[in-house]
């Protein structure tokens, strides 16, 4: 290998969630993310735009990973990790995501700089619609 990264690497988000099945349908239906491929009933890939999420459930410490187990989030009000989709129109987003289901914290809110609204996955993963304006 030549460097790091080089060309033909690709970074993979990875979520754990407490049911695949639930998840999967909201990334897919909610989300409009694309089902890539799914494993076993315990994971399932997507692509949103060029970004991959590979959605897990949890499981114990692994010989490659020993000290560390996989959980959903379990406190709601503190986030370690979110995403932010830049949007031509976060009011439009906000109205097209909550049709298909998205449960928002509040409707979008205007910033000045920017408009931005914040909604959660089943298992509490926290997105964001951002419009810069």
């Amino acid at each position: 290998m030549s460097g790091f990264p080089t060309a033909d690497m690709a970074l993979t988000h990875i979520l754990v969630v407490a049911d695949v099945v639930v998840a999967r349908d909201w990334y897919r239906d909610v989300l409009g993310a694309e089902l890539y491929r799914e494993y076993g009933g315990t994971s399932a890939v997507f692509n949103f735009n060029g970004t991959w999420l590979l959605l897990v459930t949890g499981g114990e410490p692994t010989a490659d990973k020993p000290d560390v187990a996989f959980i959903p989030p379990s406190d709601l009000e503190k986030v370690d990790h979110a995403f932010t989709i830049r949007v031509p129109d976060c009011r439009g987003a906000y109205a097209e995501l909550a049709s298909r289901g998205a449960s928002f914290l509040t409707p979008p809110h205007d910033w000045g700089a920017e408009i931005r609204a914040f909604f959660r996955d089943p298992d509490g993963h926290l997105f964001e619609i951002s419009e810069a304006t």
